[in-house]
């Protein structure tokens, strides 16, 4: 009960300060399971969007915190997990022991490895269809290391939620947001299920800017656009690339 309260004046006080105004352009509000990705420029970011979702998505859409920042007070960590619901990440996690490779299937194996003798000895080139496969999404899953800052986001894509994250990793100062960071192209290797949906997030930057504690009000808008996905074949860097522009496209609808 204390938690939806503080749910109802919080939304009431960003809605005061922001507005706080959705706007859905290129896809409409749906309950399914997607993951939101957006520009970071402040804190708050968290805190808008999640205002900005319709009541029956913010119930099911979990925001990412930085864990060193959203715990360092009991009431930030109340706040995020009874009110928020979010997911925490590790911002200084220990580096992961690389992974353990993914097991291909034997019988593919097996006629890959018969292949490369035959081309060896001078023979024919390996046949394409005896290549080694592409590990499935469950086996990318399976094999991420419990320290990796991506599981969190993982073990909430896997119960059915929904979630937003910040590509860049940490917030920007520019007029665009840095290059994204590996997460999202692993996410969408993860889950080929998941909607991803763009988003733009604007002015917040000035409601609370860096060093600040007292909020101005300040009109904010958080826009939506068409979701992308990732194409078959398709390389880490362009996919991140496509990814930032679709998010900075936005900041002109």
């Amino acid at each position: 009960m204390l938690a939806k309260l503080m749910s109802f004046l919080l939304l009431g006080i960003v809605r005061f300060l922001t507005g706080s105004q959705a706007r859905w352009y290129g896809c409409p509000p749906k309950a399914e399971q997607r993951i939101y990705f957006a520009n970071h420029q402040s804190h708050a970011d968290m805190v808008l969007i999640w205002a900005a979702l319709p009541e029956e998505l913010r119930s099911i859409t979990r925001p990412i915190a930085a864990k060193d920042y959203w715990t360092k007070t009991p009431f930030r960590q109340w706040i995020t997990t009874a009110v928020f619901n979010a997911v925490y990440v590790d911002r200084q996690a220990t580096p992961a022991r690389p992974a353990a490779p993914v097991a291909a299937d034997p019988t593919v194996a097996q006629a890959a490895a018969a292949d490369a003798d035959t081309a060896a000895a001078g023979g024919p080139d390996p046949s394409p269809e005896a290549l080694p496969r592409a590990p499935t999404p469950e086996e990318r899953r399976a094999a991420l290391p419990e320290s990796d800052p991506l599981a969190p986001l993982v073990r909430a894509l896997e119960s059915g939620d929904s979630i937003v994250i910040f590509p860049e990793g940490t917030r920007g100062h520019g007029d665009e947001p840095q290059a994204f960071k590996s997460g999202l192209f692993k996410l969408a290797q993860m889950f080929p299920q998941v909607v991803l949906v763009p988003a733009w997030i604007n002015n917040v930057q000035r409601v609370m800017p860096k060093g600040e504690v007292v909020p101005v009000p300040i009109l904010c808008s958080v826009t939506f656009g068409a979701p992308i996905q990732l194409e078959a074949g398709e390389e880490r860097r362009p996919f991140l690339d496509r990814a930032r522009r679709a998010v900075i496209a936005l900041r002109e609808v």
